[in-house]
């Protein structure tokens, strides 16, 4: 596959892009500095200099051309609102226009569990964020593209296990971002699996099998 990765520099982006290029995929991706697109190319990464809440969706939509799938990792995690703005509403937004202008058939989203922190202390703009992360989820669920939105659990840096739990609902938990990238990378290449709203958490199923279940279920 060639695959575009916006939010390749981040945590989970860049752990795809690691798996996708091990299967051998093309992967490509968009990046702010010259020094990240540098340490990517090292890694057989064509990455693109940009400012994703600078560029218009055409100016976008000019580097997806060619592209199997996008995947929309990128992310503000809660912070300011004119941040959340940026890249969690209008920058996805964005890049789903862009991906529709490039002809590219599938949109992959990374959002959040909804219930993700309830019970908690939260801010208002982490009230905000979890606000706009629904409302895109709702646009992206609209359009006419092969859409997939994956929802992880609680975010964590360890080892993946290889081991998911992944359906339509899950309880919020954790999983690791190891995980998350594998089973993206999984969802990706299969093209059963599409327009679909998928939770995933730690469990006890390897995640190829908790994929390939999910296809049978069509």
């Amino acid at each position: 596959m060639k695959v575009f990765i916006i939010g390749i520099s981040g945590a989970v982006g860049l752990l795809l892009a690691r798996n996708l290029l091990h299967r051998g995929d093309e992967v490509s991706g968009l990046v702010r500095r010259e020094q990240q697109r540098r340490d990517l190319a090292a890694l057989g990464v064509d990455a693109h200099l940009g400012d994703l809440t600078a560029l218009t969706a055409e100016s976008l939509a000019s580097l997806l051309a060619g592209a199997d799938a996008v995947v929309y990792s990128a992310g503000s995690n809660g912070g300011a609102r004119a941040v959340t703005v940026a890249v969690d509403s209008d920058g996805a937004v964005n890049a789903l226009e862009a991906t529709q202008l490039a002809g590219v058939p599938c949109f992959a989203l990374v959002s959040v569990m909804p219930e993700a922190a309830r019970g908690q202390d939260l801010t208002d703009d982490e009230e905000f964020y979890f606000a706009v992360k629904k409302l895109v989820d709702v646009t992206v669920s609209v359009s006419d593209l092969d859409w997939l939105i994956l929802r992880p659990s609680l975010l964590v840096d360890r080892a993946g296990t290889g081991v998911v739990s992944l359906g339509p609902a899950q309880p919020h938990d954790e999983i690791s971002r190891e995980d998350v990238a594998a089973t993206l990378a999984e969802l990706l290449h299969e093209p059963r699996i599409r327009r679909r709203i998928l939770e995933l958490t730690q469990g006890a199923t390897p995640i190829v099998q908790a994929v390939r279940a999910l296809a049978r279920d069509r």
